[in-house]
């Protein structure tokens, strides 16, 4: 067996001890929470190893936001551990269920996934995240991180497992793959006797290459390709404030605004507030030829590569539109299914725009940086996911169970 296949194998063995342990699993991630805090001083130092070997690789500011730790990052894992571990198990619960004629009882309950295997990259709080909710949820994990913080990965993967043991859980439960190669990684996305779900955490590329490769079931998490919509009826000074928030807030990451849409008959009004506010975070506008006649030669010359691209930068597309249906029309043919919002005092607009934008979230007169498993009060999430089977949107305990059938008989055939 390769080392890959091991730790499938024993990944597999974990999975049935949480299914008669399940007890136990809160308490390991309470202990897990405390363990993180306690061994804060180790995990730093081992993520500013990695930030130095990033910046020495030329990573953008952006990917070291991303890959940066802090103490008030490690605190905020832990609470979402903490969250995580007080919600109520999500396994065993009833969702259904009927009598057959013949009198069987046919009950449908949840219950894990099983072994479920997250490829990401340089983010170190994504294998807390999942770490949570994949154990509360009943499933083993095997994690595959990015080569950027390997040692971050390894220091936190560490402290959850010496949690786990002394809870009274295999260590097992939680696997980091050292391998950061691309060999480790498309071994993983063929591991269909061990995994039972592969979910991608990153960028376009990285989604992309697990969604066409994996021969393990996938589930699609979100490249971002978030757009604002500023209507007509908009309120100027709002629409600059919820731009600034949704994309210089954090512009590395995946529910950061990275389009915006002017309705014409706003722009001469709007675009000047929004650009003096983004020039607080000295963003860069890549626009349309109306919006550079508005704003001047400052505005790069958008080509149509940027509709689709995803910056995670601190770089924005605007583009000037004649009505709703021209923005709808350009949402529909370069969003990623992420997060849309309409900016807009008429109802009927707000209306239409949430009825027929195809996105996981879709928001009204508010920034699409709330999409996010904390936010909407699921503790923690896994990834957002883009697709429509199973799962879509942040994707918390809920979203890591499935279903099966107890049926219950006194002698029935057929």
């Amino acid at each position: 067996m390769t080392e890959m296949e091991q730790m499938g194998a024993r990944a597999k063995a974990a999975a049935r001890v949480l299914a008669r342990e399940g007890a136990k699993k809160s308490a390991a991630l309470f202990a897990a929470a405390e363990a993180l805090t306690a061994h804060q001083e180790e995990i730093l130092a081992e993520n500013r190893l990695d930030l130095a070997a990033g910046r020495e690789a030329g990573l953008t500011e952006s990917l070291l936001d991303r890959l940066a730790l802090s103490p008030a990052r490690i605190a905020g894992m832990a609470e979402g551990m903490r969250a995580v571990a007080s919600f109520p198990d999500p396994v065993g619960r009833p969702v259904g269920g009927t009598t057959h004629p013949n009198g069987m009882r046919i009950t449908k309950v949840t219950v894990p996934l099983g072994v479920i295997g997250i490829i990401f990259e340089a983010r170190p709080n994504v294998t807390a995240d999942a770490a949570a909710l994949c154990l509360k949820a009943g499933n083993a994990v095997i994690l595959r991180g990015g080569k950027e913080a390997i040692r971050s990965n390894r220091s936190i993967t560490a402290v959850i497992r010496g949690a786990l043991e002394q809870a009274g859980l295999p260590a097992d439960c939680v696997q980091l793959v050292q391998d950061t190669s691309r060999a480790s990684a498309a071994e993983m996305m063929n591991l269909t006797q061990y995994l039972d779900v592969l979910i991608p955490r990153g960028g376009a590329g990285l989604i992309r290459a697990v969604v066409e490769q994996a021969r393990v079931p996938v589930i699609q998490t979100g490249a971002g390709n978030c757009h604002i919509y500023v209507d007509a009826s908009a309120d100027p000074d709002q629409a600059a404030k919820i731009i600034l928030n949704a994309k210089a807030s954090r512009p590395s990451v995946c529910n950061a605004c990275e389009k915006v849409l002017v309705h014409r008959a706003a722009a001469q009004k709007v675009l000047p507030k929004i650009k003096a506010a983004l020039d607080t975070k000295n963003v860069v506008i890549h626009g349309c030829p109306e919006t550079r006649e508005i704003l001047g030669s400052c505005v790069v010359p958008a080509t149509e590569e940027d509709w689709g691209r995803e910056y995670l930068d601190y770089i924005l597309g605007v583009r000037v539109v004649g009505s709703l249906d021209e923005a709808l029309e350009h949402i529909a043919k370069y969003s990623t299914g992420h997060s849309e919002a309409i900016l807009t005092q008429d109802y009927s607009a707000a209306r239409r725009f949430q009825q027929e934008v195809d996105s996981a979230a879709v928001y009204v007169n508010a920034s699409t940086r709330f999409t996010d498993g904390g936010e909407f009060g699921l503790g923690a999430e896994i990834g957002i996911s883009t697709q429509k089977l199973h799962a879509r949107g942040p994707m918390g305990l809920e979203q890591l169970t499935s279903v099966k059938y107890l049926i219950e008989g006194d002698g029935q055939i057929r």
